[in-house]
């Protein structure tokens, strides 16, 4: 990925974007630096990164002295030739700001933690939910911490266990048990004297990082307290990690689309899990498409096949144009095989380059085409489009698990195991870099959480 691929805040456009909303509700003065942001999508290019970080570090020093800097990161990046490009980045903001300024961040539960990140840290805050929709509460927690600890003059730090288990996401929703359960602990603990914000990490496990793994991370002042929240904790989710299962109901693509034509309910909202983009995935693969096509099913959408040549060639030809369209496998052509089919252009949304979107019908199967990888989670992703997925019969995405907007209609959902970059069945994924044991690649193997200590901690 490089430096055009991400959405990019900087200065006042950063404190005004929704994104960071929550920051007015804090009686503090915010000093924006710069924000990225961007669809996963492969490795970082190593230049990039380092254009990103020289900006941040001139922006922050430019903004000196402060009372404390919150730093909002995702924590799964891969950068080329690094192995913990948090780790790098955070380190290089403390050194910047000194040792007696707190740092507060918040983290997505699929990031990757280590050592680095855990030293260079005071306070930490995780995403709690799976599908995550307490991105704003996790960013109040992060904040509200660094707030606090400026006003009060207390310095908190944090503790962490590794936790030697890599699951998908898909498998650890808090939806479900077990880590409905587990995630449901972390307010209990927060209330506990001398522990001011409890989180479990899932970690990242497409990575293939020595530090992917999942981990406890305890915020707080009092070490006694903090150590029994780790240890129980992790061990809590170690005793889980057999019990972890799939959400939907999931199986092979051609058994998912058996169901379906069994199914006399709507709408049937099937995931290709291996190509999400979310997750990292590609979203180039018609491998779904062709299935479908192959099979005659009429009322189905496909949406989100991401296909810069085919939404070129449809904007070219405009709205009511037929033509023969090659779909798919232009981004990773290793990964699947195009379609090649006649179409009909339905609808062109009014944007330009990187934004535009084509909607094309292929016998009864709808198409979403886009010029750019991205998700289509939400309804308004599609009634901006003049589509109404509630209303077809069944609808392919290319997510894991739904987010709710999508789940809410989901009559029902179905998660197929396809084969892509995020492939879900983990055992069989060649790992190099993950620190070995680790479940689900081992399994016989004894595990005792060891409750480590922040370099900063008093």
């Amino acid at each position: 990925m490089r430096a055009e691929d991400f959405r990019q805040l900087r200065g006042e456009a950063l404190l005004a974007h929704p994104e960071f909303a929550v920051l007015g509700g804090f009686a503090a003065e915010w000093v924006p630096t710069v924000h990225w942001r961007s669809v996963p999508g492969g490795p970082v290019a190593r230049e990039a990164y380092e254009g990103f970080k020289a900006e941040f570090l001139a922006r922050l020093a430019a903004a000196l002295p402060i009372d404390g800097l919150y730093l909002a990161m995702h924590g799964a990046a891969f950068v080329e030739g690094m192995n913990d490009a948090e780790g790098d980045f955070i380190a290089a903001a403390r050194a910047l700001v000194g040792p007696e300024c707190p740092i507060s961040a918040s983290y997505d539960l699929h990031g990757n933690v280590s050592q680095a990140v855990i030293d260079a840290l005071d306070m930490f805050a995780g995403y709690r939910t799976a599908p995550h929709i307490d991105v704003d509460e996790t960013k109040a927690r992060a904040c509200g911490m660094l707030v606090a600890a400026i006003a009060s003059g207390t310095r908190p730090f944090l503790a962490w266990a590794r936790v030697p288990v890599l699951l998908p996401g898909e498998r650890t929703s808090t939806v479900e048990e077990p880590a409905k359960g587990l995630y449901g602990r972390l307010a209990g603990w927060d209330a506990v004297a001398g522990v001011s914000d409890a989180n479990l990490m899932v970690g990242y496990v497409w990575a293939d990082e020595p530090r992917g793994t999942a981990c406890a991370v305890v915020t707080g002042t009092e070490r006694g307290a903090m150590a029994r929240a780790v240890g129980e904790l992790a061990g809590a989710y170690w005793e889980a990690r057999g019990d972890f299962r799939f959400g939907p109901v999931t199986a092979g693509l051609e058994e998912c689309l058996d169901i379906a034509a069994r199914c006399a309910t709507r709408p049937l909202v099937l995931s290709d899990s291996g190509d999400n983009p979310t997750a990292g995935g590609v979203a180039d693969s018609a491998a779904v498409l062709a299935a479908v096509l192959a099979r005659g099913f009429e009322g189905v959408i496909v949406a989100g096949i991401a296909d810069l040549p085919a939404v070129a060639a449809c904007y070219a030809a405009g709205v009511g144009a037929r033509l023969t369209l090659s779909i798919g496998a232009t981004l990773h052509p290793a990964g699947s095989v195009p379609v090649v089919a006649a179409a009909e252009v339905v609808d062109l949304a009014e944007a330009e380059g990187a934004e535009r979107q084509a909607v094309v019908r292929i016998g009864g199967v709808t198409v979403i085409l886009a010029a750019r990888r991205r998700p289509y989670y939400n309804r308004s992703d599609y009634t901006e489009l003049g589509i109404d997925p509630a209303e077809c019969r069944m609808l392919v995405v290319k997510l894991g698990y739904l987010m709710p907007d999508l789940a809410a209609i989901a009559n029902p959902a179905l998660m197929a195991l396809t084969t892509g970059v995020v492939d879900q069945d983990i055992p069989r994924l060649p790992v190099r870099h993950v620190t070995r044991p680790c479940f689900p690649w081992d399994t016989d193997f004894a595990y005792v959480p060891e409750v480590i200590f922040s370099a900063r901690a008093p």
